[in-house]
């Protein structure tokens, strides 16, 4: 595909309608809370985006994040957005390996400086000299310092990027917790261990796909970013909790609750809270745009949140003493 070739010219090359588009856009503005207006604009914007190039590195994670966006869902716009992006360099979707994939890294960084948006998922090692994790003989802190200098934006994907997420959690039977000195993109800025530039957290683990797609989608069409909170996350997908959005609430509102997963509770759909629930104090869009081709999520399986797109939701979700973990939040010994 030219790099030339508009979005629009793309989607009609691969078989999607004009009005599927729209209907894609203005789902998007919608979510983004954006006023009617906004939606055409979306699309004018979007439809004449030319092709971006995005180098995505992948560091201390477990390819959940890359697996959140590949299975989406087919043929969506979502997708499609995806596919559109001229994704140079990409750890697990790339053909190239060893020399020839780091050296596609560095020519798409040359020919595109400036210009090119940078996705991390993944935490960071620190400790040690950064040698927790390696590729092609270069730490992860290095690969990211290098490919930062010539990006234009920088999206970290998943809660390990944004946060440094279970690799940075506290070690079960370790000498000292986090021992690879896992950090967030955003703290290495703050550190001023990497360049700073424009950052948006996508926290989740994994993210929505939506969540992603979504906050490219409103890049490629306006060239800016979204509104985002004091966390750099884009305030109409985590601006309100998961419990504010649950389809549970009113049985939270009416004293209603489950005391097992199996219990009577349960069965009518009662709220989760008792059963370990994070909702209260989780901000992420699932209940709004819930996965798979918008069919579920954890609440509707009868789950309750893990608090999967906050701040050291790991070690916030056990029970720590002195001498490690003593057990899990997730399902505590509930008595009516």
């Amino acid at each position: 595909m030219s790099c030339d070739e508009t979005f629009t010219e793309f989607l009609t090359r691969r078989g999607v309608s004009r009005r599927s588009f729209l209907a894609f856009c203005a789902t998007t503005a919608s979510a983004l809370a954006l006023p009617a207006e906004a939606a055409r604009q979306l699309a004018a914007n979007l439809a004449t985006a030319r092709r971006p190039s995005v180098i995505w590195l992948s560091f201390q994670e477990c390819t959940g994040c890359t697996e959140s966006l590949t299975r989406s869902g087919a043929p969506t716009v979502e997708a499609l957005i995806l596919d559109h992006l001229s994704l140079d360099y990409h750890h697990t979707l790339q053909a190239a390996s060893g020399a020839a994939a780091e050296q596609a890294r560095r020519n798409a960084m040359a020919a595109n400086y400036g210009s090119y948006v940078l996705v991390v998922d993944g935490s960071i090692p620190t400790a040690d000299g950064g040698v927790w994790s390696t590729i092609a003989g270069v730490t992860n802190l290095e690969m990211l310092r290098e490919t930062m200098e010539g990006a234009a934006l920088v999206i970290a994907v998943g809660t390990c990027a944004a946060y440094g997420g279970i690799p940075a959690a506290a070690a079960v039977t370790a000498p000292r917790l986090n021992q690879s000195g896992a950090r967030s993109v955003g703290d290495l800025m703050d550190a001023g261990a990497i360049p700073s530039l424009p950052l948006v957290n996508v926290p989740g683990c994994p993210p929505v796909p939506d969540v992603i797609s979504g906050t490219i989608a409103y890049f490629l069409a306006n060239g800016s970013l979204p509104e985002l909170d004091d966390q750099n996350r884009p305030r109409a997908y985590y601006g309100k909790t998961v419990h504010e959005r649950c389809p549970r609430l009113s049985h939270y509102r009416n004293g209603e609750f489950a005391f097992a997963f199996d219990d009577e509770g349960a069965q009518k759909g009662y709220c989760l809270y008792l059963l370990g629930c994070k909702g209260p104090e989780t901000h992420n869009a699932c209940p709004k745009v819930r996965w798979n081709l918008n069919t579920s999520f954890p609440m509707h399986s009868g789950h309750g949140c893990l608090g999967c797109s906050e701040a050291a939701f790991w070690d916030r979700a056990m029970a720590v003493d002195g001498s490690g973990f003593t057990g899990s939040c997730f399902y505590p010994d509930i008595r009516p």
